[in-house]
């Protein structure tokens, strides 16, 4: 079992930068020597949809940078967000790695932890409610996967952008990263088992440690700073890659 495991959310690879994609294929090569394995909390793509036959062009070169740590025997899971939560056998089967399209309990450096990206757990803008109900709906994804892919990603990719602009403000972040925090308290206090809560999605970087090796853990966005978490069996640190 991985005794150090690092934690990264919120590339959005594919709406950023060159610069934040460049970043982090630098930090995917270098993750052999930060830690033993690879925890990624949703939003690695800014959107991810696999056909029968057919995956994403535009992301080629991150899946072949995942490819290479798996070809290193880094283990790799990878935890839906709302921009990526629609994997499937390439994912798990081509590439080897532990894909969970929506909230997972795992085991992080030997320590037993519920794993979510966020989303429609603490929500404070209703078009993000609205959002998370219609794009987890079965008949959304097979009305979706009926299009032909040119067109199906052409339609993401716009609304995407369009989508994150309406959740941007500061102030609803802030609420949402406080709500994301109760929650994630509420729910170690209520399961003596777990000893990690583990969430994303707000961009806001959080690590409240409540005792007896027991936290709470965002590790904020990669877009944001490159930021990253190390989690091992008694230590818990926000980090950013230089």
């Amino acid at each position: 079992m991985p005794s150090r495991v690092l934690v990264v959310a919120d590339a959005h690879l594919g709406q950023v930068p060159p610069a934040i994609e460049s970043a982090f294929h630098s930090f995917l090569e270098a993750v052999p020597d930060l830690g033993e394995a690879l925890l990624i909390n949703g939003d690695l793509f800014d959107f991810w949809f696999e056909y029968g036959a057919v995956i994403p062009r535009r992301h080629f070169g991150t899946v072949a940078k995942l490819q290479a740590l798996r070809a290193k025997g880094i283990a790799i899971t990878l935890i839906g967000g709302n921009h990526d939560r629609w994997g499937g056998d390439f994912l798990s089967k081509d590439l080897g790695i532990g894909f969970h399209g929506g909230a997972a309990e795992i085991d992080v450096a030997g320590r037993r932890a519920f794993v979510a990206h966020g989303d429609g757990l603490t929500e404070q803008h209703w078009s993000a409610q609205l959002m998370h109900r219609v794009t987890r709906h079965p008949v959304t994804v097979r009305l979706f996967r009926a299009l032909h892919p040119d067109l199906g990603f052409w339609i993401a990719h716009r609304l995407s952008g369009t989508l994150a602009d309406s959740t941007r403000d500061p102030a609803v972040l802030d609420r949402a990263a406080r709500a994301q925090a109760q929650y994630a308290e509420d729910l170690l206090r209520r399961r003596p088992d777990l000893g990690l809560v583990i969430l994303a999605h707000t961009h806001r970087p959080a690590l409240v440690e409540l005792g007896n090796g027991r936290a709470y853990l965002n590790p904020g966005a990669f877009l944001d700073g490159y930021r990253y978490a190390v989690v091992t069996a008694n230590n818990v640190e926000l980090k950013a890659f230089h």
